[in-house]
């Protein structure tokens, strides 16, 4: 199973951790983005850190409130994308890796996994909290 990232990803990434990503341009599906890339050269663990410190850089270099961040989501996302990763054969860039997995553009999909009391809580958003509706399934790396 080879994932990797393109030169633009690589940028994209360079981009979004120096703080010269347009906050306009961030949506989900840059999001996943970020993730892959992260996950295509880190274990989970590792890739969940850089993912949770890109996020806070970003927040503050463009000034919203660290408070928008969202642990449980961010980790969550990790495994998500991690999981896609294991049942995909191959991807040479994110674009690749998402146009054969569309459903992670469905940004809805953690409320198969919990419900909205529990993602939606304070504790979620200020440490993860596993699923409490289907576990999100792990794949070693």
């Amino acid at each position: 199973m080879a994932h990797l990232a393109s030169a633009e990803d690589q940028l994209f990434r360079a981009e979004f951790e120096s703080g010269t990503f347009p906050p306009s341009a961030w949506d989900h599906r840059a999001h996943v983005r970020l993730a892959y890339v992260f996950l295509t050269e880190h274990k989970d663990d590792v890739a969940f850190s850089m993912m949770q410190q890109a996020l806070l850089g970003f927040l503050e270099s463009n000034g919203f409130d660290a408070s928008k961040y969202h642990d449980t989501m961010t980790r969550a996302w990790i495994l998500a994308v991690r999981h896609f990763m294991a049942r995909t054969p191959s991807s040479d860039s994110a674009d690749s890796f998402i146009d054969q997995n569309p459903e992670l553009l469905d940004s809805k999909i953690m409320m198969t996994h919990y419900s909205a009391e529990a993602l939606f809580s304070e504790e979620a958003r200020k440490q993860y909290v596993e699923p409490d509706l289907d576990p999100i399934p792990r794949h070693r790396h």
